[in-house]
C-alpha cells in the first residue's frame, strides 16, 4: 500500500505542466546538460498558473532522483546534482526581441542553497525570467515534465521544444547554421556528424517518448544541405500514445545510474 501511494505520488510530480513563453523557446540560445536542463526543468514546473513571483522551490535530491527515474542510492548522485547546480547557477542564455533588434542576457537561477543533513535543496528562479514564465496568457507552449525526463540527449530536450512550440503550425523549416546555433551544436562542423550525433539521436527519443511525432527531409543548394525541414504531428491515437506511456515508464522505472 505505501508503495502504491508512492507511485502514485511519483506519477503526479511527474506530470507536471511546464509553461514557457514561444519567445523564450523560440528566440533563445543557450548550452545545458541533460542533468541541468532536467533540473530547470523541474523549477519550472513547480510554477502555479495563479502564481505573480517566483517561489523558493525546495526538494529532497531522493525525491529528485526518484522523478527523472535515476538510482537514488548510487553514491554519485548527491556530488553529481551538486556539481550540475552549481554550473547552472553560473549559466546563463540570451534572448534575442521581438524585432531582432536587441538581445538580453539571462541567468537561470539566483541562488542555490544544499542542507546536507537532510538532503534538500533550495533554489529560485531569475527574476528576469518572469515575462516568460509566469501569468502567460498567449504565445506559450505547455507540455507535461514527463515526456523529457527519459531522454539522455541533451539536444533531444531542445530540439522537442523548438518543435513542440511550433506544432500547431506541423512543420518548420529552419536554416542549418539557426538550427545548430539553437542546440549549441556548432562544433560539428560536417553535416553527417551533427545529423547523426544531434538531430537523428534527438528525434529517436522525441519519437519514443514525446507526445509529438517528428521526421524531416533536407533542402540543398547543390550538394551542400543548407535546411532543415521537420514535420511535426501531435500523437492523437490512443493505442500510440499508450505505447508512448509504456515506453516512458518502462525508461524511468529501470533507473539507469546518472543521466
Amino acid at each position: 500500500m505505501v508503495q502504491e501511494s508512492r507511485s502514485f505520488q511519483l506519477q503526479e510530480l511527474r506530470e507536471y505542466k511546464i509553461v514557457k513563453a514561444n519567445e523564450l523557446i523560440q528566440r533563445s540560445r543557450f548550452s545545458l546538460t541533460a542533468q541541468e536542463y532536467k533540473i530547470i526543468s523541474y523549477l519550472i514546473s513547480k510554477i502555479k498558473p495563479n502564481d505573480i513571483e517566483f517561489k523558493h522551490c525546495e526538494f529532497k535530491i531522493g525525491e529528485f532522483c526518484e522523478i527523472c527515474g535515476i538510482d537514488q542510492y548510487n553514491g554519485k548522485n548527491f556530488s553529481n546534482i551538486k556539481s550540475a547546480i552549481q554550473k547552472l547557477s553560473d549559466k546563463s542564455l540570451w534572448v534575442k526581441s521581438d524585432d531582432g533588434t536587441k538581445e538580453i542576457l539571462f541567468r537561470w537561477i539566483d541562488n542555490a542553497v544544499i542542507d546536507y543533513k537532510s538532503g534538500m535543496v533550495l533554489m529560485i528562479i531569475n527574476e528576469f525570467m518572469k515575462p516568460f514564465l509566469l501569468q502567460l496568457k498567449e504565445k506559450f507552449t505547455q507540455y507535461g515534465l514527463y515526456y523529457i525526463l527519459p531522454m539522455k540527449s541533451q539536444y533531444s530536450m531542445r530540439l522537442y521544444e523548438l518543435l513542440k512550440s511550433r506544432e500547431y503550425i506541423g512543420n518548420w523549416k529552419v536554416e542549418l547554421g539557426e538550427i545548430k546555433r539553437r542546440l549549441s551544436a556548432e562544433n560539428y562542423n560536417r553535416y553527417p556528424d551533427f545529423r547523426r550525433k544531434a538531430i537523428d539521436t534527438a528525434l529517436r527519443e522525441i519519437n519514443d517518448f514525446s507526445d509529438i511525432s517528428v521526421s524531416y527531409t533536407v533542402a540543398k543548394q547543390g550538394n551542400k544541405v543548407t535546411h532543415l525541414v521537420f514535420q511535426i504531428r501531435g500523437k492523437t491515437d490512443i493505442l500510440e500514445r499508450t505505447r508512448t506511456y509504456a515506453r516512458i515508464d518502462d525508461a524511468l522505472n529501470k533507473a539507469h545510474g546518472s543521466v
